[in-house]
This record gives C-alpha cells, sequence and structure tokens, in this order.
C-alpha cells in the first residue's frame, strides 16, 4: 500500500486530538509531522496538548510550533469549547517530550522543498503556518500536492451566522491558501455536523479497553459536555477527524468541485467561505467541497484506528 505523506497543522483541541490518533498509526498514513498553531487555546497550551497526545499513545512524530498570532485581525481562542488547557478532560502522565527547535512554518517550507511534490498538508485549525510558509517561500505552492483542511461551511457558521472558526480566526490566512491554486479538499460544518458523538458512540469506543480507547473516552465525556452546555446538544460533532478518515478512505465523503472566495472585507460576513454551489457565477472551481458524509463509516474508521494501538 503506498502511503500518504502529510504534515498535519493543527491546535490540539478535542477534535484534533482524534485526528491525531487516526494519523498516527493508519498504514495508510506517514506522518512526516505535527505542526501547531493557535487556535483553539493560546499557542504554549496547543504545543503542550500535542505533545501529550503524542507521548501518551506513542506516536513517534516531531511536534514544531508556530504562530502564536494570525497574520492581521486580533487572535481569539475557544476556550469555551475546549476548557482552560484546550484539552480538559484526559489527566495524562508527566510530560517528557519537548517540541522541536525549528520553527513550525520553517519546518513546513524544509519538508516540501525537499520532498518531490507528493506531501499533502492537513489544517484543522486556523491556516495561519501554512500562509505565512507561502509567504515566506512561494516556491513551495507547487510542492504541495493538496491541501485538505476542516474549516468553513457553504450554509452558516459556527463563530457568527456566516463564518466557521478555523477561518474566521485568521481568514487572512485562509485567503492566502485558497488563492493559491493548490488544490484543496473543504471539509467544512456541512458535513462534520453530522458526525455527532452520541453517549453510545463514547460507550463503544470504550469497550476496545486500550490507551487510545481511554483518550477518546476521556476527551469526548467532556467535548459532549460543553456541547451540551453551550448548545443543548446531545452529541458534540466531531470536527476535525473526518479529514483524516477522508485520507484513509475518500468513499467517506461526497465532494462537489466549487469556486470557493474567502470574505476578509466585509464586517458582518469576515471569514465566510462563500461557495458558489450551483455555479452561479461560472468561475473556475478552487476547491473540492464535501457536501455528505457516510456517518457509519466514519465512526468505523475511528473504531478501526482505536484499534491499531496497545
Amino acid at each position: 500500500m503506498e502511503k500518504t505523506k502529510i504534515i498535519l497543522d493543527c491546535d490540539p483541541g478535542h477534535d484534533d486530538a482524534v485526528a491525531i490518533i487516526l494519523a498516527g498509526k493508519n498504514p495508510a498514513i506517514d506522518l512526516l509531522g505535527i505542526t501547531v498553531v493557535s487556535g483553539n487555546q493560546t499557542l504554549d497550551k496547543t504545543v503542550r496538548n500535542a505533545l501529550n497526545v503524542t507521548q501518551y499513545l506513542g506516536i513517534d512524530v516531531p511536534v514544531f510550533a508556530g504562530c502564536s498570532e494570525p497574520m492581521v485581525r486580533k487572535k481569539i481562542t475557544a476556550g469555551d469549547i475546549h476548557g482552560e488547557s484546550g484539552l480538559d478532560g484526559p489527566v495524562f502522565p508527566p510530560l517528557e517530550r519537548k517540541a522541536e527547535p525549528e520553527h513550525a512554518v520553517n519546518f513546513i517550507i524544509r519538508t516540501l522543498m525537499e520532498s518531490d511534490g507528493d506531501i499533502t498538508v492537513v489544517t484543522t485549525g486556523p491556516m495561519t503556518n501554512l500562509a505565512m510558509a507561502m509567504r515566506m517561500e512561494p516556491k513551495i505552492v507547487s510542492k504541495i500536492k493538496r491541501i485538505v483542511l476542516m474549516g468553513g461551511a457553504y450554509t452558516n457558521g459556527n463563530v457568527t451566522p456566516a463564518a466557521e472558526f478555523n477561518i474566521v480566526a485568521d481568514a487572512e490566512a485562509a485567503y492566502v491558501c485558497f488563492t493559491s491554486n493548490v488544490p484543496i479538499t473543504m471539509v467544512g460544518l456541512d458535513v462534520t455536523r453530522l458526525a455527532l458523538c452520541y453517549p453510545e458512540i463514547v460507550d463503544r469506543m470504550g469497550k476496545i479497553e486500550n490507551r487510545a480507547s481511554k483518550l477518546f473516552v476521556d476527551l469526548m465525556r467532556h467535548f459532549c459536555k460543553s456541547q451540551k452546555e453551550t448548545f443543548g446538544w446531545e452529541g458534540g460533532p466531531l470536527h476535525d477527524p473526518v479529514t483524516i478518515a477522508y485520507l484513509i478512505d475518500p468513499s467517506v465523503l461526497e465532494v462537489k468541485p466549487m469556486n470557493v472566495q474567502i470574505d476578509i472585507r466585509s464586517t458582518q460576513s469576515y471569514g465566510r467561505t462563500n461557495c458558489d454551489r450551483f455555479d452561479y457565477l461560472h468561475l473556475p472551481h478552487t476547491a473540492d467541497v464535501a457536501t455528505d458524509l457516510d456517518v457509519e463509516r466514519f465512526w468505523n474508521i475511528i473504531e478501526e484506528n482505536i484499534r491499531l494501538y496497545d
């Protein structure tokens, strides 16, 4: 089996942590490195969370700290959902792992420039690190096989009526990426809202009884509780792992090519991903946008990957 080489750029975050579980051991994925950005919490916390998850699960990949601020706008975080640590719920053993001394942006540039153009960049947080890498070294653009991002929506947002968190947290960075001409698969709220982690899903994964299973349960007990308190939902949507599930098995998503433009100029709709689903504008398609999720297959992928751990 030919592995898909990926850089996972994330802001852990409960759903990012599950994305790491999927990417860490799957035989279809070659995880080259984890780059971390401010997003769900401040950079010091998201880096610590990435190190805790990889150490706990024995995932031997380097972790790189990246950008602590958006390119233009004022920083926002999502502590109301992910807690003070950004990963409230699990109790990890003392942290011994350290982030690499190289900045995440420099790692992205170096790794892509040394590649054969066969690396997919997966972003599950604000796209700041990748956009900064593109601006610092434009030659990497032709080296990126594809960008697969969790972000945006062609319907409604989750921070404002128009905008999803990862995009609105740094819409200028998303604009850079979406105007780069790199092939893009956008996995937005339209499909990730279908991946609702109901209590029976948590119980199902808990029966596996390994380290990854325990971590998943500890993560989701807190995540689902915060979703219920904030939105009244019985199950929290597990957004970020859908990107990795798609790379493991593309049939899990239905996608449609669309022209996608990032709104960086308006007040009410800043951060909106304007997706021309019906080709009203007759403009070139700039992204494959996910339109449906095979929910049963998605949870099977989660279970299959949790079982890969000791």
